[in-house]
């Protein structure tokens, strides 16, 4: 009988999606902090491939570039974020060790860290001068307030360079006794420099600067996270992270209590909104008549302040 199967079609050529911009500082080292780095290693995807992820196509087809940007805003305004995961980087990353611990708590990622017990431990420690020493927030248990006063400042530097000399005394001191390298490692500080590789997809490594740039983050990370969103992922795919500014760093997101409250000042007026605030648990009442704004009600005030619009309480 003749032979009636279809022939196999030849392979398709394709090229590999590429970013020049990033292509033009691979392996470049971003400085962070007083010791610390952040390079790219290696990539895979742009902002094309995020279109022909959502278009389950290949090549450029045939949409306008411009087209390719509206489209990225609508997955990114809509919350459609698997396409983003077509796009990975691989980062070569240098950080305190307790900077590291938050790091490593964004558990999407591929890492491979630097082993004190295999290797010496870096001899670098993170410092700080004496402007850079922060007093305990007294609204956020986990942040920071003011910067420390002067004096103390210089105090706390003085002591803070003493001890990473006698912390690293110490651990040569057991090194070169020949304790093991993961007993001797036990007292070294957490401002100790690490360092990994750090492979994440573009959908997750979005979410993780949007937890890490806002001002509410601690500096230390924020730092990073700033450099790997402002001098990175905006070479690496521009029209994704300008999708990404605009909706999700530079949006505003409104509660059903807050969306209620804000509704009630702009159709009555502060004392409808005050009302309603009271009723939702934003405000609490006080024997003397005045309210405690909880911390829902000063968030919302914030909120309001961004567009102008004065607290109602």
């Amino acid at each position: 009988m003749p032979d009636t199967s279809s022939p196999i079609p030849a392979p398709e050529t394709l090229a590999r999606a590429s970013s020049p911009a990033l292509d033009a500082i691979l392996g470049t080292p971003f400085k962070v902090l007083d010791d610390g780095f952040i390079r790219v290693v290696d990539y895979m995807g742009n902002d094309t491939s995020i279109v022909q992820a959502a278009r389950v196509s290949y090549g450029d087809g045939t949409k306008k570039g411009s087209d390719d940007g509206h489209l990225i805003r609508y997955l990114m305004r809509h919350r459609h974020s698997t396409p983003f995961e077509m796009c990975e980087i691989k980062l070569h990353v240098r950080a305190p060790m307790d900077v590291w611990r938050q790091w490593i708590r964004h558990r999407t990622a591929s890492v491979n860290e630097y082993s004190t017990r295999y290797s010496l431990a870096i001899d670098a420690a993170r410092t700080l001068s004496p402007d850079e020493w922060r007093l305990q927030s007294t609204a956020n248990r986990q942040g920071s307030g003011g910067a420390a006063p002067e004096e103390l400042g210089r105090e706390l530097s003085e002591g803070e360079r003493q001890f990473h000399a006698e912390a690293r005394a110490l651990y040569e001191k057991r090194i070169a006794a020949g304790v093991s390298r993961e007993i001797a490692r036990k007292d070294l500080p957490l401002s100790t420099y690490t360092e990994a590789y750090w492979k994440c997809n573009l959908r997750n490594l979005l979410h993780f600067l949007s937890l890490r740039m806002p001002e509410a983050a601690q500096y230390e990370i924020r730092v990073y996270a700033e450099t790997i969103g402002r001098e990175i992922v905006s070479r690496w795919v521009p029209l994704a992270w300008k999708a990404f500014q605009d909706y999700e760093l530079g949006a505003i997101t409104f509660s059903e209590p807050e969306r209620e409250i804000v509704s009630a000042l702009v159709a009555e007026g502060a004392d409808a909104a005050r009302d309603a605030a009271r009723r939702l648990g934003f405000l609490r009442p006080q024997p003397d008549g005045t309210d405690k704004v909880l911390r829902e009600g000063a968030e919302l005030s914030a909120k309001l302040l961004r567009f102008g619009t004065p607290s109602p309480w």
